[in-house]
């Protein structure tokens, strides 16, 4: 794996592209500690899925208005001291 400092890595920012559509990650570093990393993106996509579903996409796609029930009954006191 190719190591750049992060004013290399700006210089050569295509190549750091087209390595990692070759498949070869490349470790950015700031001062000599790694901060960053280019990887292809179906490395990227093991760790974050670019399809991930969530919730709020989830109700919002159903065919009809979701409503649940409330419970009304009080809540009971608490004491702090």
């Amino acid at each position: 794996m190719d190591t750049l400092q992060i004013r290399e890595a700006k210089a050569n920012f295509s190549a750091l592209v087209a390595a990692a559509e070759k498949g070869q990650p490349t470790l950015i570093s700031r001062h000599g500690q790694p901060c960053a990393m280019m990887v292809p993106v179906a490395d990227g996509a093991r760790l974050y899925p670019l399809d991930m579903p969530n919730l709020a996409n989830y109700l919002l796609a159903l065919p009809e208005p979701f409503e649940t029930e409330r419970d009304t009954t009080p809540l009971r006191g608490v004491d702090f001291a």
